[in-house]
């Protein structure tokens, strides 16, 4: 079938494919750089372990060793990705001169002027986020630490994190998502739940308390269900996130990573709940496997329901602010980062050559619902979809792999 008669099928459904596909082209997600060096970073011995529940697992050969590494191996990615991307980047991502180092606290705009220059040739925006894990200082607990040392070090950084995502906002001319996030939590059952809850709400306050233009810099307060090392209570958990990110919400919106909750929970159902009292949301789209195991997006059923909740609620009006996050080292870097950023993209198309149903639904039309709903499941989208990349100028199904192993064979396997 060739698009043209694909096209005729949507649109006897009222669904005008190219506007979906014009539509889709302009939204930004934001590609996540620690996917291609299994978030090791630039700051520390990465010798050392992943710490704060953090865990890559898998060896396979061509991790990225060096900014320049990292950077070639995303420039991979964006060539065989459609739509506008936006870079993601840890604090940990620093770019040091020869001879020089800063510990996170003493982090500078500076000290990312290499990737602003990256994005700046290859017109991206970029999102920051604050790295509170893998590094001394986080062996034990981070803003919810009791030690005042500890505590201090963190909020220090998290403010340097405020400066440097204003400098990638001003530089870049997009807004640019920062993300808090952090392990804190308990193996066991803990004593006192609520003091360390305090102890980070009053440090989250002080760390927004940094200048900053909100139309420009989105602090976020991400929510976690537990981690490894952190079975028992996390301080930040999903009630603990919210309530503080309700309570200031000209300061900072939510943050919902959907490998953050409770196998039974979706986080397509929670996008509609949060944007009825947020203008803004923020999202990181994983793969969870019985916890927070980062895998690779698939076309799943939830990624097509949380993406079709992004899109019928407005999300895509620049209400919902979407990332990726996820890092597998078990197979090809490059192809693991283009297979999820792939899959979000169709999944988001797919939404948009969704009829909308809503009038069956408040009719009680449940029959019709249904059969609709099935039937659309059988709809010639794989053309919609290859007119899409077509248009990108981005390679279509079956035919970006072997660039993927050809890259490999040539640069990947040369590394150590």
């Amino acid at each position: 079938m060739s698009y043209e008669q694909a096209k005729a099928r949507y649109a006897a459904l009222g669904i005008d494919t190219d506007a979906a596909i014009a539509r889709l082209k302009s939204v930004p997600v934001s590609l996540h750089c620690w996917q291609g060096d299994d978030v090791r970073g630039f700051d520390t011995d990465p010798a050392k372990p992943l710490t704060g529940g953090i865990q890559t697992t898998g060896n396979y050969p061509g991790r990225a060793r060096t900014p320049e590494e990292l950077m070639a191996d995303i420039d991979q990615v964006l060539k065989l990705c459609p739509g506008t991307k936006k870079l993601n980047l840890h604090a940990s991502y620093a770019i040091f001169e020869k001879g020089e180092w800063a510990d996170r606290e003493k982090l500078e705009p500076r000290h990312f002027k290499k990737w602003v220059d990256f994005c700046k040739a290859r017109g991206l925006g970029c999102d920051f986020n604050p790295t509170f894990f893998s590094h001394p200082k986080a062996e034990s607990l981070t803003l919810s630490s009791p030690e005042a040392e500890v505590r201090r070090f963190w909020i220090d950084h998290g403010k340097a994190c405020i400066r440097i995502s204003s400098y990638l906002a001003e530089e870049l001319g997009q807004p640019c998502i920062m993300n808090i996030w952090t392990g804190d939590g308990f193996k066991d059952i803990p004593a006192d739940r609520m003091g360390p809850r305090m102890r980070y709400r009053e440090a989250l306050d002080e760390i927004l308390s940094e200048p900053y233009d909100f139309a420009r810099v989105k602090p976020c307060v991400e929510s976690k269900v537990f981690g490894i090392g952190v079975e028992a209570c996390t301080v930040g958990s999903a009630e603990f996130a919210l309530s503080y990110a309700a309570m200031n919400r000209e300061k900072c919106i939510p943050l919902m990573d959907n490998g953050h909750y409770h196998p039974t929970e979706v986080v397509s159902d929670k996008i509609p709940a949060l944007l009825t009292f947020f203008r803004e949301i923020a999202l990181h789209i994983t793969r969870p496997i019985r916890w927070d195991s980062d895998h690779v997006v698939r076309l799943d059923d939830e990624t097509q329901e949380l993406c079709r909740e992004i899109v019928r609620c407005g999300g895509l009006e620049g209400r919902v602010k979407i990332a990726l996050d996820y890092f597998d080292a078990s197979i090809n870097r490059i192809a693991a980062w283009t297979v999820g950023f792939r899959n979000v993209q169709k999944a988001l198309l797919m939404a948009l050559c969704t009829p909308d149903l809503t009038a069956l639904q408040n009719k009680n039309r449940w029959t019709e619902l249904m059969i609709l709903q099935e039937e659309q499941k059988t709809l010639p989208f794989g053309e919609i979809w290859a007119q899409y990349c077509r248009v990108c100028g981005v390679p279509v199904d079956g035919e970006w792999f072997a660039g993927v192993k050809a890259y490999e064979n040539e640069i990947l396997k040369r590394r150590g």
